[in-house]
């Protein structure tokens, strides 16, 4: 979505027993914690085939206070994970089928692809879903085309993602599609999560920017970040963390899972896509600002990260028009 206007936008997690409550965390976490001009961004709506006692995965019982009614007001409809995929409420499907009838907005994190699937929403459309489920999902619903080594996929209104944290990387990537990247990024500082990844990573590779799992470079990366118009080298890292180049990337690759100059080269494209996002600098400024050098060498790395051109992904995801309507300050 590209709302004109910036207001509150309306979110219905549905919570097919017995449901993951890591999957119910996660759009309560990341969602609640979106603020525009200091107000909401979003209301969260947690809703149940049938109110009160829902049965979860785990030990703990949950108590959900609202019906599928609840999808009639969502602006974005998403499906939990659940631990019974393969036969889903009926009054779910019936309930997800109006929803997208009226153009809504349907998700889904972990097996929760499976009511999608089977209320016809995926038909002949692009959809993940666990990895383990995947073959399950190709055997039930052959006509869905199956990306099961991704953490999410997209087509059209309906988004899917893989098991688990990656249901991280989808509510993550809505908020970019509606607030952009500088605000998106900013909810993924506050839930100390990593930054938007791209849907097509795979689910079973290393990811670029791993959870940190230490603090000794945490000055350094702070400092980089600050001075990622200047061109970084290993030496002038290794200068600020007071140590040799070969201890620095040690231990930079124990603490954040990539060498430092990945680690960079990463911090510089998302500065990069931000700029896009939220300004209206020329591409060499946007390339001279992030680091990245020259307008070649932005296009050159946007492209094999985004498979867009800068001035292609400018057009597809600027919030400048967006932002100036709600009066917020853009960036310099």
């Amino acid at each position: 979505m590209h709302p004109e206007v910036l207001a509150m936008l309306r979110i219905a997690v549905v919570a097919s027993p017995p449901v993951s409550m890591f999957n119910l965390a996660i759009p309560e976490l990341l969602f609640d914690k979106v603020r525009v001009d200091g107000e909401p961004g979003y209301q969260v709506v947690i809703c149940a085939p049938d109110p009160g006692p829902v049965p979860t995965t785990g030990a703990l019982a949950l108590h959900v206070p609202h019906g599928l009614e609840a999808l009639r007001e969502a602006d974005t409809v998403i499906v939990a994970g659940t631990g019974e995929p393969f036969a889903p409420d009926p009054r779910v499907l019936e309930a997800l089928r109006e929803s997208a009838a009226t153009g809504v907005r349907i998700a889904s994190i972990c097996s929760g692809a499976f009511s999608l699937a089977e209320a016809g929403l995926l038909k002949g459309r692009k959809a993940t879903t666990y990895w383990e489920h995947a073959e399950e999902m190709r055997r039930r619903h052959p006509d869905v085309d199956v990306r099961g080594d991704v953490l999410y996929a997209q087509d059209g209104q309906f988004l899917t993602s893989s098991g688990y944290a990656a249901g991280i990387d989808l509510c993550l990537h809505i908020i970019r599609t509606d607030y952009g990247a500088a605000v998106a990024n900013e909810v993924a500082r506050l839930a100390l999560v990593a930054p938007v990844r791209p849907g097509g990573q795979t689910q079973f590779t290393r990811t670029p920017l791993p959870p940190e799992r230490g603090t000794a470079c945490a000055d350094t990366r702070g400092w980089a970040m600050r001075n990622l118009d200047k061109p970084l080298t290993l030496t002038d890292l290794a200068r600020h963390a007071g140590v040799s180049v070969r201890t620095l990337t040690r231990r930079f690759h124990a603490e954040s899972g990539v060498s430092p100059l990945q680690w960079l080269l990463h911090q510089r494209i998302e500065r990069a896509r931000e700029l896009l996002e939220t300004t209206r600098l020329p591409m060499d400024q946007v390339a001279a600002a992030s680091g990245l050098g020259t307008a070649d060498s932005l296009r050159a790395h946007l492209v094999r990260r985004t498979g867009l051109t800068p001035s292609a992904y400018r057009a597809q995801f600027s919030r400048h028009t967006a932002a100036s309507a709600a009066g917020m300050k853009q960036p310099a």
